[in-house]
């Protein structure tokens, strides 16, 4: 596959942040039409978006402590977490 090569990856990554440094460019060549004034700044929506992101992961990491549950938790009864004998496992030797 195409993007099963880690130089092609990489190749992907860089020609986005490209693109990325380029629309954040354009911003200062154009006239917008602003509602307030913020928006007037340039990169504006790029730096929102960004902080906006940042923000997310800040939360997600707070979130974590208080929804984090045990391993056992959803399943303590579950077939995977009890002790099985080995020939029901499939472990036992044949060449008795």
């Amino acid at each position: 596959m195409l993007f099963d090569d880690k130089k092609n990856v990489d190749r992907l990554v860089y020609g986005l942040y490209a693109l990325c440094a380029l629309l954040f460019l354009a911003d200062f060549f154009y006239k917008k039409k602003y509602y307030i004034s913020a928006e007037n700044f340039p990169g504006f929506y790029a730096l929102y978006g960004f902080f906006a992101c940042v923000v997310l992961v800040l939360c997600a990491k707070v979130l974590r402590r208080f929804l984090m549950r045990d391993e056992g938790f959803y399943a303590p009864q579950d077939t995977e977490s009890e002790d099985h004998p080995d020939h029901d496992l499939g472990k036992e030797s044949h060449y008795d």
